[in-house]
Order: structure tokens, then C-alpha cells, then sequence
């Protein structure tokens, strides 16, 4: 039903918080693959991706990743974020009931300073991109990143959290100090 997809450089850390985050869905058979696209990584991602099972691709072209998915749907998210509770049971709803592309909520406890948020718009994965595998084969190009294709209009809203990548990042430099 669904394949998950990310874009990676040396982030072994947050790619292993991602993929602790997504066994849930694997578990209940929602996630049939994840595909992790890298950019050069230096670190142990590969053996991160290796050890959940994931294919691990050092060279792509972006049609043919889209061709290659075994799920119907696809889930594009940056390595570090983590849907919360529920997030399986929001997909399965949204596919189930709708064929537009869709967007978690973020989190309400790990949200950027009033300031950070007035006037700044979110990148394009930051609260992951859900999409028809359809509808991502008629709108996908050679050379497009993850975060072109989530770009789209017309996203819905699913009734589940994540906390965004950026969250993850800026708890572990505070816990570092």
C-alpha cells in the first residue's frame, strides 16, 4: 500500500529515528518498502538503511524511483522526522477516502518560536507529502528532488502529528550542551 521515500547526507542519526518511527506501519503491512535516495553520505546511513531493510540507492533517476515503488501511495519525508501515534490509521483513512495529496499536522509540542513562524514559509517536506503513486508518475521529471515533487497543490490536511525534522535536530544540539 504505501512506499516510503527519503532523500539523505550523512545523517545516519535522524534516518534511524525515522525508521524506528515507520515499524509501526510496517508491523500492520501499510509500509510495503522504503527507498532512501543519498546524496553521498560518509557516515553509516547505508548500514542504517541495510539493517531496516531498506533499499539504499547512491544513483537515481527520480522516474525511475517513482516506477520501482511497490506501494500504491507514496510518503516522502526528511530523515528525523517521526509521525506520532495514530499516523497509520490517518494514512489508511486519508487513501481510503480521498486521492489527493496530503500533509501531517505538525506536532503542537515541538513547534518553531511565534517569531521563527511569522512570515516564514515551511519546506516542502517538513511535514511529509503523501501522494498517489498516479498521480507522482504523471507529474515527476529526471533530476526533481523529493522536495520538488511535494511542491503540489491541492493538499489535504491527515489527522495525524509528526514532529518535524528541524525538531529533532534543535532537541539533540540542546541536549549536546
Amino acid at each position: 500500500m504505501l512506499t516510503i521515500i527519503m532523500e539523505c547526507r550523512d545523517n545516519e542519526a535522524e534516518l534511524a529515528q525515522t525508521l524506528s518511527a515507520l515499524v509501526a506501519g510496517a508491523v500492520e503491512g501499510v509500509v510495503r518498502d522504503v527507498i532512501v535516495l543519498d546524496h553521498g553520505s560518509r557516515d553509516g546511513s547505508s548500514r542504517v538503511a541495510d539493517a531496516a531493510g531498506c533499499r539504499f540507492l547512491t544513483s537515481w533517476d527520480m522516474k525511475d524511483v517513482v516506477r520501482s515503488a511497490r506501494g500504491d501511495w507514496l510518503l516522502l519525508l526528511e530523515p528525523g522526522a517521526r509521525p506520532l501515534a495514530g499516523w497509520v490509521d490517518a494514512v489508511v483513512d486519508h487513501v481510503a477516502i480521498n486521492g489527493h495529496p496530503a500533509r501531517f499536522l505538525g506536532a503542537r509540542s515541538h513547534r518553531r518560536p511565534f517569531f521563527q513562524r511569522f512570515g516564514r514559509r515551511r519546506a516542502p517536506l517538513e511535514l511529509g507529502y503523501l501522494v498517489s503513486k498516479r498521480h507522482a508518475s504523471a507529474t515527476v521529471r529526471s533530476g526533481m528532488t523529493l522536495a520538488d515533487m511535494a511542491k503540489g497543490a491541492g493538499v489535504r490536511a491527515m489527522v495525524a502529528e509528526i514532529v518535524p525534522a528541524w525538531a529533532v535536530k534543535a532537541l539533540r544540539a540542546e541536549m549536546a550542551r
